[in-house]
């Protein structure tokens, strides 16, 4: 079984009485270190410094236990961020009217990147109004190879 999938079941164990969720789990090596990268949220937004101290304490000692990850490795758990991906149709309904990237694998009307807002996904399409000309787009789910919300200053 893949690291990221067997920890994505031991976070989902330790959380299941919280009003937490994953976002994404990721087991990468940044320069000489492999990281195991955990990322929850709260569902209102609310996440705190604590609620990711205690779930990395706990699947700190679920790591020991099970033992299953040959190498060294730095474990850390945080919230997405301000800029978090969309990865299912749930994200994609959940944040309609919010200020959304997205890159496709390839080029659609000429274009791989796409800034606007999110007016949802429907039918397997995702639907943005463009920011430079407020013209809608409308976006096959299975060519986005990266969306995430946007901030803007």
């Amino acid at each position: 079984m893949k690291i990221t999938t067997r920890t994505e079941e031991l976070v989902k164990e330790i959380i299941i009485n919280d009003d937490l969720e994953i976002v994404s789990v990721e087991y990468l090596k940044e320069g000489s270190n492999w990281i195991l990268r955990v990322y929850i949220e709260d569902r209102e937004g609310n996440l705190s410094i604590e609620d990711c101290t205690r779930i990395s304490r706990a699947l700190s000692d679920k790591l020991d236990e099970e033992d299953f990850i040959d190498d060294s490795y730095i474990l850390e758990v945080s919230s997405p961020g301000v800029e978090r991906p969309l990865r299912d149709e749930e994200d994609y309904n959940r944040f309609k009217g919010r200020k959304v990237y997205i890159k496709t694998y390839a080029p659609l009307n000429g274009k791989k990147e796409f800034t606007g807002t999110l007016e949802g996904l429907v039918d397997d399409t995702v639907n943005i109004i463009l920011n430079d000309t407020d013209s809608k787009v409308e976006i096959p789910f299975k060519s986005i190879a990266n969306a995430r919300l946007s901030v803007e200053f």
